[in-house]
């Protein structure tokens, strides 16, 4: 199994990014998928999961701003962050669940400047 993700870097505060997370060895559209971050010192936190038809869920903090989707053919979920801050400054990891088992990425930076 195998959950590669990309799209992090540096922006200022108001812009927008756009993460991918391509999956290999599951199968991919009946797993829920996750965006998770974790800043310094901080806990790792739910940010948004999407299951394989299509339902969302998101953290109060990126209601409005993030956006998660998913592509079951390409086996790859997205999460479009627009409106960022300095706040959401933190490592995304996906993650992929099914029952009592979990995948995890290694995870992408995301900097946000004020």
């Amino acid at each position: 199994v195998q959950l590669q993700a990309s799209g992090g870097g540096l922006v200022q505060a108001g812009g927008s990014l756009r993460l991918s997370c391509a999956a290999s060895g599951i199968m991919f559209s009946i797993h829920v998928m996750g965006w998770y971050r974790q800043a310094p010192g901080k806990q790792r936190e739910l940010v948004a999961t999407i299951t394989g038809g299509g339902s969302t869920n998101y953290a109060d903090s990126v209601k409005g701003r993030f956006s998660i989707s998913r592509d079951n053919v390409k086996n790859t979920v997205y999460l479009q962050m627009n409106s960022l801050k300095p706040e959401d400054t933190a490592v995304y990891y996906c993650k992929a669940a099914l029952w009592s088992r979990e995948y995890w990425g290694q995870g992408t930076q995301v900097t946000v400047s004020s």
